[in-house]
């Protein structure tokens, strides 16, 4: 089937493939910058999750330690 360039219908048609290419290339473009922008907001959740965690469990690890030597000064106070 051959195309007639002077055919408004045709015309038409064309336009509105290349509004509708567009649209679409806008939407994909839209959406890589918002998977960018959560992958960004994603990484830096995660470190801040990741920092916490370490700042807990260093924590922990003082008040375990803090603990271990209060009951070694106290047994070494009893013996005495």
């Amino acid at each position: 089937m051959l195309l007639n360039p002077l055919c408004p219908l045709t015309t038409a048609k064309v336009l509105a493939l290349k509004a509708t290419v567009l649209v679409l290339l806008t939407l994909l473009i839209k959406a890589k910058v918002r998977i960018t922008a959560f992958s960004a907001l994603g990484f830096f959740l995660l470190l801040l999750q990741t920092l916490v965690f370490l700042a807990v469990s260093g924590g922990i690890v003082l008040a375990v330690g803090d603990a271990a030597f209060i009951a070694a000064q106290q047994r070494r106070s009893a013996v005495v």
